[in-house]
């Protein structure tokens, strides 16, 4: 397995444990993760900027934010309970090898956010398109998606649900701290998603 589909299988396995985590029988749930995609296609392009009648500056981080977050329903909208999460990362590496691209990057956004409307699918050539024409690489969505996929799980430990999480700490939120963290560590450690859960266990106020 390539280093690229190595990663997507971990993602794909992470993705599979935070659904669970939220309902353990997701499966059966029938959520519209295809919708979950092309809205957040929307809030992206309005980051990106889209309006000709003012001048607007592409908020690329926010963009990149927006990115991993499709792709988390993106891998929700691939697990099936059947296919095993080699084979499924082979498949969308595959895919991503062969990106799809407009003229412009609101282009190939609104050619993911199409495929997601009238297919219901997610369109990781597109994705793929969409990364290049950012400035994004496969180590910066592994990077994006283990750091923002741990976050969601330390929330969910740390009291999300009944209202007694801390999401501001030491004068930042917990994004910025995430950052930090993320920053420190190096991405082909097997153990990545665990060192970030503790670099966040380790800032977070007791």
């Amino acid at each position: 397995m390539s280093s690229a589909a190595n990663k997507i299988a971990i993602m794909l396995e992470m993705q599979h444990a935070m659904n669970t985590k939220v309902h353990e029988q997701w499966f059966e749930q029938g959520f519209e993760w295809y919708r979950a995609i092309w809205v957040e296609c929307a809030e992206m392009l309005d980051h990106y900027g889209w309006k000709w009648w003012k001048k607007q500056t592409p908020d690329t981080e926010q963009v990149i934010l927006e990115l991993v977050d499709i792709f988390h329903f993106g891998l929700s909208l691939r697990i099936d309970g059947h296919t095993s999460f080699a084979e499924l990362a082979a498949q969308i590496e595959q895919e991503m090898q062969s990106p799809i691209q407009g003229a412009d990057f609101k282009v190939s956004l609104e050619t993911l956010a199409a495929s997601a409307v009238a297919d219901k699918a997610f369109n990781a050539a597109a994705f793929a398109g969409c990364m290049q024409q950012i400035g994004m690489n496969i180590d910066d969505l592994y990077r994006g998606y283990v750091g923002k996929n741990t976050l969601n799980f330390f929330r969910q430990d740390h009291g999300y649900k009944d209202g007694t999480y801390i999401k501001v700490w030491h004068g930042q939120e917990d994004n910025e701290h995430l950052v930090a963290v993320v920053k420190s560590l190096d991405t082909d450690n097997p153990d990545f998603a665990k060192l970030v859960y503790q670099g966040l266990q380790q800032r977070y106020p007791s």
